[in-house]
């Protein structure tokens, strides 16, 4: 039996899914907010919950919103702050008397997906959260690819390929940086663009929904896929992956399916793009069964 944790600001869940990767429980609390030691126990109490309801014990994955600096141990760039600059994996083995595995919310979603989700059987998948950030994971074999500095797939901070006068001003970002991918194609980063150029202030779904009837949504929608199409085009020359996964708020965009893929091609340096851009299967279960399917062995 595999347990995933998703370690979210607001709320911890907690799943247990077996070897053909049906779910067995699931469950979920409250994140305790400010409070270190008592988030610690919370992850604790929730995986002995799961594991007296089901009479096992079983191996543990979490999810958590930023990742274990190899240089530190000590956990960086969660923008739940409460653990950063915190050895949460060191704390939460101790917590459960085992060893845990943590990898980062992106990194979770992509190898759900990977594993049984909308990508099962691909040999080489990148993983993509949009939503009020962006963040990326790799899963190449099965596995998910770890490097030495953590931040395999952090393609938000990379800079925005092929920046031109329609990108101007070049945003600043949290990250003391400008022009980070994350500027231009998170939600926010969406609905800052279309208030800059129209004046009017909306939500990212409702000028998606729009963009069928409205031209001023239409162009906005329109800047936006093809920034997201610059921006992804860098990870297919480098990864050059079988299938591309979206998770977060903006995977939900329909037409974001067909309009992106017609326009990376003029980025992308090959004669064809094969790779599929897809929606996640799973949804918002992907990051606990993620965190889970880090054990790719139940024992």
């Amino acid at each position: 039996m595999r347990i995933g944790i998703d370690l979210g600001g607001t709320k911890i869940e907690g799943i247990a899914i077996l070897a053909d990767g049906t779910e067995a429980a699931r469950m979920r609390v409250g994140t305790p907010q400010g409070d270190y030691e008592a988030t610690v126990a919370a992850v604790a109490a929730l995986v002995a919950d799961i594991e007296r309801t089901l009479d096992a014990q079983g191996t543990v994955g979490v999810g958590t919103p930023g990742a274990i600096s190899p240089a530190t141990g000590l956990m960086k760039n969660a923008n739940s702050v409460v653990l950063n600059g915190r050895p949460v994996d060191a704390d939460l083995e101790a917590a459960l008397g085992r060893r845990v595995r943590l990898a980062n919310d992106a990194d979770c979603l992509a190898l759900s997906e990977a594993v049984d989700g909308a990508a099962a059987g691909s040999s080489n998948v990148f993983g993509v959260i949009i939503g009020t950030g962006v963040g990326g994971g790799v899963v190449v074999g099965g596995r998910l690819v770890a490097g030495p500095n953590a931040i395999t797939g952090e393609w938000g901070h990379n800079q925005l390929p092929y920046v031109g006068s329609e990108d101007e001003p070049v945003p600043a970002c949290y990250c003391g940086r400008a022009g980070c991918v994350e500027t231009y194609v998170s939600g926010p980063a969406l609905e800052r663009d279309h208030l800059m150029v129209t004046g009017i202030e909306l939500k990212a779904y409702e000028i998606a929904a729009r963009r069928a009837t409205d031209e001023a949504a239409m162009r906005t929608m329109e800047r936006y896929a093809d920034r997201f199409a610059r921006a992804v085009s860098a990870v297919l020359n480098i990864l050059d992956p079988e299938v591309v996964v979206l998770g977060g708020g903006l995977s939900n965009i329909d037409w974001l399916y067909t309009r992106v893929p017609e326009l990376w091609g003029q980025y992308v340096f090959s004669d064809r793009v094969a790779t599929r851009l897809v929606r996640n299967h799973h949804g918002d279960a992907s990051g606990v069964r993620g965190a889970a399917w880090l054990w790719p062995d139940s024992a």
